[in-house]
């Protein structure tokens, strides 16, 4: 696509798999370092492959991430790029949400951004600027019935990724991505489900569930030159979902229906 990150050094969260693992993959194709963040231990062996350096993170656990952030850039000689991936995913009604469900997917959703962004953003000053791409979802723009608490962690990645904007501009570059329906091991189980992936194919305009290329490319354009005029932003990928309305409304009532045994008719 023409964007070079030559001689950039970049860290990714979430990248032991999807969205993060294909970005990584991207980084490495377009000239940068990477430092590959996940709490899956695969990510050490994965890195190796893609051609960096893995290291096993709970991103909930501030200390933690501090400590790996601070290894990974001594390991790199500096930090340029950022994408602050890791997320989980969950789907349940706001009354039978239990604390322990939210907790965890606020904790690794925006807790975890948070964490990141904290721990990276002086490297990125001492380097003497870069960019940090942090992963929303079109749930955090246009939530639907079932998201409570996956919607309001992602809308929280929104505003973090606006007001990281503001306060490092000019230096430090803030974007976010908002991926609608892409193929990934987190929504895998859900496109599993009879009539699911028609279910969300006919929601897309153009006409197929996403796959990590597609917002992987778009984090390598946003950590390039070739977007020096953009910060602040929430760039939607999702090959038009929202233009219905919010992506996954309706998915909720599939998902029980499946799982009491009813027929998934559309």
């Amino acid at each position: 696509m023409g964007a070079s990150l030559d001689g950039k050094r970049a860290i990714l969260t979430g990248a032991a798999s999807g969205m993060g693992l294909q970005t990584a993959k991207r980084f490495v194709e377009e000239g940068a370092r990477v430092a590959l963040f996940d709490i899956n231990e695969d990510v050490v062996d994965l890195a190796k492959e893609v051609g960096g350096t893995g290291y096993v993170v709970d991103v909930t656990d501030g200390a933690a991430v501090t400590a790996a952030v601070d290894t990974a850039v001594g390991a790199l000689g500096g930090l340029d790029c950022v994408f602050n991936n890791a997320g989980v995913g969950w789907m349940s009604l706001l009354h039978e949400t239990d604390d322990e469900t939210w907790a965890r997917v606020r904790g690794v959703c925006l807790d975890g951004a948070f964490h990141v962004l904290r721990a990276t953003i002086p490297h990125v000053l001492a380097a003497g600027g870069g960019a940090i791409v942090n992963t929303g979802s079109i749930s955090g723009q246009r939530p639907a019935a079932g998201e409570g608490p996956y919607a309001a962690a992602k809308a929280g990645v929104h505003a973090l990724t606006a007001t990281a904007a503001l306060e490092y501009a000019p230096t430090i570059r803030v974007n976010a991505v908002a991926p609608g329906s892409i193929a990934t091991g987190m929504t895998s189980p859900l496109i599993a489900i009879p009539k699911a992936e028609e279910f969300w194919t006919r929601k897309v305009p153009l006409g197929y569930i996403g796959q990590p290329t597609e917002v992987a490319d778009v984090v390598v354009f946003l950590c390039s030159d070739a977007a020096r005029y953009i910060t602040g932003q929430t760039i939607t990928v999702d090959g038009g979902m929202t233009l219905h309305g919010s992506g996954v409304d309706g998915l909720h009532d599939l998902v029980m229906g499946f799982a009491r045994g009813e027929p998934t008719g559309l």
